[in-house]
């Protein structure tokens, strides 16, 4: 494109606060049971009897991979809710005051929530691997609001069969929208057709945003 002289924009900051939402919604929802809660009233049971005890989400640890736009809202909700925040990236931020994790196994192994909020590419390609997951463990919650390239799938969906994590919420795949049907026989997994940034308010601000982008570019500005 550079090489062309073709000038190439994207739409930044405008989406971060609907995706760290999305984010918290789906822990919320994982761990307070929402989604079940909602089929248990439909499905005439609750005269019956009480739905079972759930878990709560306040002051749990919420591991953070990815310090960026996203993980930085992200981890400002889960602190309104007295969660103990620590994150993990290429190298620790002198701007922040949360705890800083190397290691993500660690970081894994430490938290409640993993909260994935890591750009996609190369260098993240199926970062959140077999030993991660593991060390997550089976009270442990997986929230992947990033790129489905940063989870390896297969693992992930081991670790759900076979109860090496609790549960998880996904809002990216790997082959989306044909995601792998093993994700559709779990009751453990909330899924989410990558709709993080789907609001009427975000999208309208993606699109003047590009508007503004065509204007500048023919006015000659940045």
């Amino acid at each position: 494109a550079r090489a062309g002289g073709i000038r190439v924009t994207n739409t930044p900051d405008v989406l971060t606060g609907d995706v760290a939402d999305i984010g918290i919604g789906l822990a919320l929802a994982l761990a307070r049971k929402i989604p079940q809660a909602h089929a248990y009233v439909l499905s005439g049971n609750w005269p019956k009897a009480n739905m079972s005890l759930v878990t709560r989400f306040f002051g749990k640890r919420i591991g953070i991979a990815g310090m960026g736009r996203v993980g930085v809202a992200t981890a400002r909700r889960a602190a309104a809710f007295d969660c103990e925040i620590r994150y993990f990236d290429v190298a620790e931020r002198d701007d922040l005051d949360w705890g800083f994790e190397a290691d993500l196994v660690a970081l894994a192994g430490w938290a409640d929530f993993l909260m994935v909020t890591l750009a996609g590419g190369a260098s993240t390609h199926g970062i959140i691997n077999a030993a991660v997951l593991k060390a997550l463990g089976p009270d442990g919650y997986l929230i992947n609001i990033s790129r489905g390239t940063t989870v390896d799938e297969p693992a992930l969906l081991d670790a759900l069969e076979g109860g090496v994590i609790k549960a998880a919420g996904l809002d990216v795949f790997r082959n989306e929208p044909n995601i792998d049907p093993r994700f559709l026989a779990l009751d453990n997994v909330i899924l989410q057709p990558h709709h993080a940034s789907g609001t009427v308010e975000t999208r309208k601000a993606m699109g003047q945003l590009v508007r503004d982008n065509l204007a500048a570019h023919f006015a000659g500005r940045a």
